[in-house]
């Protein structure tokens, strides 16, 4: 039962020893577990700000982004629109130059076509009357082969000149 009920001496070494070990620790341990922990609880606070200011920063980036994207968004609409019009106003360009070479094309055709028709119809004109002069050199010899019928012939000729 000696063990359960300890004698006086052994409690106050006991107690001495507490003491002493206390004071050792309140002087060397303690503030250093005290700064340590205030350490952590600094670090953790720094953290959690950190965290929050992170945060925040990534809320506003994506609201940067997302107007980025909106105004990416518009300004390839409006490129796309700006190339649809230039392509269009390329095509009519084109259509417009190709109508006028083409009518260019027609009116140069249309002369060379009225200079040819000219030509063969003075062409055929001066055939025609190369083959009258022929017929009728030809009728004349053969009507006018004696010499009697050149005088007569001539004499009706001047007769009819001295009554115009």
């Amino acid at each position: 039962m000696k063990l359960l009920t300890p004698e006086f001496g052994l409690l106050i070494w006991t107690l001495v020893a507490f003491l002493v070990v206390f004071f050792i620790l309140k002087k060397m341990a303690w503030p250093a577990i005290i700064k340590g922990l205030r350490d952590r609880e600094n670090t953790i606070t720094e953290s959690l700000a950190t965290a929050q200011k992170v945060k925040e920063e990534m809320a506003q980036m994506k609201s940067e982004n997302e107007a980025l994207l909106a105004s990416a968004r518009e300004e390839r609409a409006t490129m796309l629109k700006e190339a649809r019009e230039t392509k269009e106003k390329m095509i009519s360009e084109a259509k417009e130059l190709a109508k006028t070479e083409a009518n260019k094309i027609i009116l140069e055709a249309q002369a060379a076509i009225e200079t040819q028709k000219m030509s063969a119809m003075i062409d055929v004109k001066n055939q025609v009357g190369k083959l009258v002069i022929e017929v009728s050199e030809k009728v004349l010899r053969k009507e006018l082969g004696s010499k009697e019928a050149q005088e007569a012939h001539i004499k009706g000729l001047v007769d009819g000149v001295k009554l115009n």
